[in-house]
C-alpha cells in the first residue's frame, strides 16, 4: 500500500476517534471552567474527585481495547458471524464487576478522597462529586464495550456522534445542576458529577440501540458457546485494566504529592493535567486506530504491514501534536486565564504549562505504540513498562524534587518531561524487536 494511502487510512479511522476524545476533553475543560468560578477549593475538590473516580473505573478500562482487538482480529480472519461476541462478554463483565464495585467505592468514598488531599473543604466537595460519578460505573463499562465494537469494525464516527449528543446534554444538565438553573437544585460542584453520570447513562442507551441494529447479525446478545472467547477477552483486558489502575493511582499519588505544596498548587495541577489530556488526543486517537489496523493486519497474516502501521501513526500524531502545542508555548498566560482567575497562580503555572506541551510531544511514541501493542495482544509488556516507569521512576523523583528538595511544581513537571521522553525510547525499542508479531488473540 502506498505511503499516502496508509496515512489516509490512519486519518480516516483516527480522526473520528480523536473527535470523540476531543469532545470528552473539552467537556472536562468546560466543567473546570464552570467549577473554577466557585473558587480554588471547588476546583481542587473536583480534581480530587475526578482522579479518585479514574482509579475506580480504571479496573474496567481494559474492556475497550480488549473488545476492539478481538473484533478487528475476527474481522481480519473472516469470522464475521462471531465479531460481536466480544461485546457480549464485555457487557457481562461490566454487569458482574461494575455494579458491586460502585457500591463498594461509594461506601468508602470519604476514606478514598482523604488519601489524596488533607483539606477538609476539598474533602467534602470531592466526596460528593466522586459518589455521583461512581454511580455511572456500569454505564462506563458498557460504553467501553460499545466503543470497542465501533472502533473494531472501523466505524468510529458512529461512536463520535453518540458522544457529541451525550456531551451536549452533559454541559446543559451540569450547568443547571451547578448553578440551580431552570428550577433544578443548586448543587455546586457536586452538580457536575451528577450531570456527567446522567449523560453517561444516556450515551449507554443510545449505544445499545445502535449496536443492536448494527451487530445483531454478527452474534450480538447471542451468547451460546464460547468460554474461550471470554478467556481471550479477560487475557487482553485484565493486564490493560491493571495498567490503567496503576496509571490512575499514579495520578492520585501525584495529586497527593502536589497537595504537599498546597491547595493552590493542586488547583493549578488540575488545570494542567486536563490540558495535558487535551494535548495527547492525537497520539491516543491515532494509537487506538493503530490497535484496529495492527490487529486486522495480523489477522490477515501480514505482520510487516502491522509493523509499519505503528511508525506511520507516530509520524501522523507528531505533526498534529506540535500544531496543538503552539498556543501553549506562545500564549500560556492567555490559555491559563480561561480556567484560573488569579494573576499570581497564572504566573506560577505558565512555565509548567509550556513544559507540559513539550513533554506531550516527547511522549508521542510511547502513547501510540502502547495502543499498537494492545492491538497485537502484547498487553503485559505495556503493563510492565508503564507501571515501572510511573512507580519506580517518576513518582519517587517527583516527591524528592518537588516537596522534599523544594523545587515545587516546576521541579515535578521537569521530572515528567524526562519520564515521558524515556518512555518513548523504551516503547520504540520494544516495537522494533517485533516479538509481538507471534502473539495469538
Amino acid at each position: 500500500m502506498p505511503a499516502s494511502q496508509r496515512f489516509k487510512t490512519i486519518l480516516s479511522l483516527g480522526l473520528p476517534i480523536i473527535g470523540a476524545m476531543l469532545s470528552q476533553s473539552v467537556l472536562n475543560l468546560v466543567d473546570a471552567a464552570m467549577v473554577g468560578s466557585l473558587g480554588d477549593s471547588a476546583l481542587a475538590g473536583v480534581g480530587v474527585g475526578s482522579y479518585a473516580n479514574f482509579v475506580a473505573i480504571s479496573l474496567i478500562l481494559g474492556l475497550s481495547s480488549g473488545v476492539q482487538a478481538m473484533v478487528a482480529r475476527r474481522r481480519g480472519q473472516g469470522r464475521i458471524e462471531e465479531m460481536a461476541r466480544p461485546v457480549n462478554w464485555g457487557l457481562l463483565i461490566s454487569l458482574i464487576f461494575a455494579l458491586p464495585l460502585s457500591i463498594l467505592f461509594i461506601h468508602f468514598s470519604g476514606s478514598i478522597v482523604s488519601l489524596i488531599s488533607d483539606d477538609q473543604d476539598v474533602h467534602r466537595i470531592a466526596g460528593d462529586y466522586f459518589d455521583y460519578r461512581t454511580l455511572a460505573m456500569f454505564a462506563v463499562g458498557a460504553n467501553l464495550s460499545f466503543r470497542g465494537w465501533w472502533n473494531g469494525i472501523k466505524q468510529p464516527g458512529t461512536y463520535l456522534n453518540i458522544l457529541l449528543v451525550m456531551h451536549l446534554f452533559n454541559v446543559a444538565i451540569s450547568y443547571c445542576l451547578i448553578f440551580g438553573a431552570l428550577g433544578l437544585p443548586e448543587m455546586g460542584a457536586a452538580g457536575a458529577g451528577l450531570g456527567t453520570a446522567l449523560a453517561l447513562y444516556l450515551g449507554c442507551f443510545l449505544n445499545a440501540l445502535l449496536v443492536f441494529r448494527n451487530a445483531r447479525p454478527h452474534g450480538f446478545l447471542r451468547i451460546r458457546r464460547g468460554p474461550a472467547s471470554l478467556g481471550a477477552l479477560l487475557r487482553l483486558s485484565i493486564p490493560h485494566s491493571v495498567q490503567q489502575f496503576f496509571f490512575a493511582a499514579s495520578i492520585c499519588a501525584l495529586f497527593w504529592i502536589i497537595g504537599e505544596l498546597g491547595t493552590e498548587d493542586q488547583a493549578i495541577a488540575h488545570v494542567l493535567i486536563n490540558l495535558a489530556l487535551f494535548l495527547i488526543l492525537p497520539s491516543v486517537g491515532l494509537g487506538i486506530a493503530s490497535t484496529s489496523l495492527v490487529s486486522h493486519s495480523l489477522g490477515e497474516n501480514k505482520p510487516e504491514e502491522a509493523y509499519q502501521w505503528g511508525w506511520d501513526a507516530i509520524k501522523t500524531a507528531s505533526v498534529m501534536i506540535i500544531g496543538l502545542s503552539m498556543p501553549l508555548w506562545l500564549f500560556p498566560e492567555q490559555v491559563l486565564g480561561l480556567f484560573i482567575h488569579s494573576e499570581s497562580l497564572i504566573a506560577e503555572a505558565s512555565l509548567p504549562l509550556q513544559i507540559t506541551a513539550l513533554a506531550i510531544c516527547a511522549d508521542t511514541a510511547a502513547i501510540v505504540l502502547a495502543q499498537a501493542l494492545l492491538g497485537a495482544g502484547a498487553n503485559r509488556p505495556v503493563l510492565i513498562i508503564s507501571t515501572v516507569g510511573q512507580w519506580a521512576f517518576y513518582l519517587p523523583l517527583a516527591w524528592w524534587i518537588g516537596p522534599y528538595l523544594g523545587f515545587g511544581l516546576l521541579g515535578i513537571w521537569l521530572v515528567q518531561l524526562v519520564h515521558r521522553s524515556l518512555s518513548s525510547l523504551v516503547f520504540a525499542y520494544v516495537w522494533s524487536k517485533r516479538r509481538w508479531m507471534h502473539i495469538a488473540v
